[in-house]
């Protein structure tokens, strides 16, 4: 006697592959698309807020601000020109810094 046709004879295995397939792409998808989600909203939506934020501080220089540079110099700015700012930071010494430098503005 032969087993039937429907490949009932390797103990049924062949029915309970056919339906783990379809649910696979889904159950993966989610969490990945959860994943990027927290990701954008813990560190890319912040980093953005803070470079528009920098960029607004950097436009809004003018003489006599007190300004703290990256490097972590402390002076005033007497002279903004397009891409750099010269800082005085002793009675006699000033310094010629890009823009993007400057860290902070002190109030």
């Amino acid at each position: 006697m032969a087993p039937p046709a429907g490949g009932e004879g390797g103990g049924g295995m062949g029915c309970q592959q056919g339906g783990e397939g379809g649910g696979g792409l889904g159950g993966m998808l989610i969490p990945l698309i959860l994943m990027f989600g927290v990701f954008y909203f813990l560190l890319i939506r912040p980093q953005q807020k803070r470079q528009k934020e920098h960029k607004k501080l950097i436009s809004e220089l003018q003489k006599g601000d007190k300004v703290i540079t990256s490097g972590g110099i402390h002076g005033v700015v007497s002279n903004v020109k397009d891409q750099t700012v010269v800082v005085k930071v002793g009675d006699s010494i000033k310094l010629e810094i890009n823009k993007g430098n400057v860290a902070g503005v002190e109030k």
